[in-house]
């Protein structure tokens, strides 16, 4: 197939949040550093509550105090795990990988659907379907957290409590006191993680894939799970020649270097802007933040030099580890399961939107690779035009037999028009 696919490809409608190649990330129009300026803050803290995010992209309005105070209440009065639920994960195995743990039981919480239970009584789809979804949403929400604490606790820290939920802390300080975390910064650090990693427009994997299977009617925790299934599953001071020379061979031998360049940003990624500025703030004299902002001054300069990179500038993967290893959660493989918290803010609320909306099934048409070819002008007779350009039969006609079907024969004509092909 044609080497890019669908990459950058404008084909689906997504309310929550639109990328700009230059102004990086906005959630319902606003910016990183707007919307930290304007969302409502814990008390005597800088970084903007997860939960005025959410209500921002459910509203597209900006939350006062008091409504992000009740959302903060409502998801606490949410979080309970059913019995189940608990059980299964107090079964895994300690070899299971906490995503996929986490996958599972997010699934298994779809015993709480009210959703399910609406469409499967035929509830009018046209004027209460949303709401469902809202309230399955919701209810998803607050008890991820209690999920993810869960998982690392038995992982981690030998199956010990994740405690109780207190209705008078807002949804990261609960999450962290589950995980056993009691340094108030982490807590700040969590409240700033947990919103920039929590949208990032419609097309990405995550987000596209819960579109897509909420499109079908699922419910809120399969279309979740569904997402979460595909994300991967993630470990002394050097000079500048030393960390240049190691990343020239990284690239020389046709690695990328991880957190560096983007899709669609042509500039260093406000999520990583504002995750360096915290680390300025709080760990200055960080071992590792020294040398992640030493691959900020280096890494770019090589890209450029290397002339391949459109966007030779660091993203978001590239500062968020660093900021967690420093307030001691080093367990890599359970970094995955961080992320897909916050993305739930994002994705979760669009699919309030599709539901609100009555967007249909996603279903594009597919093609064959001999229809593709016809669509580009490069379809012929397979093993008639082989055997006449080769200028000979026997051996010749035998591969234009091979060549003159499916993806052979389009690989030969791709590569005799001098076209692009994986």
């Amino acid at each position: 197939m044609p080497k890019q696919n669908c990459v950058g490809m404008k084909g689906l409608v997504y309310e929550t949040s639109v990328l700009d190649a230059d102004e990086g990330i906005c959630f319902c129009g606003y910016s990183i550093p707007e919307y930290q300026q304007l969302l409502p803050k814990a008390p005597g803290r800088a970084e903007p509550l997860p939960e005025g995010l959410f209500w921002l992209l459910v509203t597209g309005q900006v939350p006062t105090d008091e409504q992000v105070n009740w959302l903060s209440k409502e998801w606490a009065k949410r979080a309970a795990l059913p019995s189940h639920v608990v059980t299964m994960l107090d079964n895994f195995p300690t070899n299971l990988h906490p995503m996929s743990q986490f996958s599972a039981a997010i699934t298994a919480l779809n015993s709480e659907s009210s959703f399910a239970q609406a469409y499967s009584e035929g509830v009018n789809k046209a004027k209460y379907w949303w709401e469902f979804v809202y309230e399955d949403s919701m209810d998803l929400i607050a008890k991820l957290p209690c999920v993810a604490a869960k998982i690392y606790r038995n992982l981690y820290r030998e199956g010990s409590s994740i405690g109780a939920i207190d209705s008078s802390l807002d949804w990261s300080h609960n999450f962290t006191n589950m995980l056993g975390y009691r340094d108030a910064t982490f807590t700040e650090l969590m409240r700033l993680y947990l919103t920039i990693h929590s949208d990032h427009e419609g097309g990405n994997m995550s987000a596209h894939t819960s579109h897509l299977v909420g499109s079908a009617l699922s419910d809120p925790y399969r279309s979740f799970s569904a997402a979460m299934k595909g994300l991967k599953e993630m470990g002394g001071e050097v000079s500048d020649e030393a960390m240049r020379d190691y990343i020239w061979n990284t690239l020389k031998s046709g690695r990328v270097v991880p957190g560096y360049g983007h899709a669609v940003l042509r500039k260093t990624d406000p999520r990583y802007t504002c995750q360096q500025e915290f680390a300025f703030k709080h760990l200055p004299d960080d071992p590792m933040f020294k040398l992640v902002h030493q691959l900020y001054k280096i890494v770019p300069n090589v890209l450029l030099e290397q002339g391949k990179a459109k966007n030779p500038w660091p993203n978001v993967d590239a500062h968020s580890g660093v900021l967690l290893q420093y307030y001691g959660m080093t367990e890599m493989n359970y970094y995955t399961v961080l992320f897909g918290v916050s993305r739930a803010l994002g994705v979760l609320a669009q699919l309030i939107w599709s539901r609100a909306l009555g967007f249909p099934l996603e279903r594009p048409k597919s093609m064959s690779t001999n229809g593709l070819m016809t669509l580009v002008g490069a379809n012929n007779s397979g093993k008639d035009e082989v055997s006449k350009e080769e200028g000979g039969e026997g051996k010749e006609e035998q591969k234009g037999e091979v060549e003159g079907r499916g993806m052979h024969k389009m690989q030969y004509t791709y590569e005799k028009k001098g076209l692009c092909w994986i």
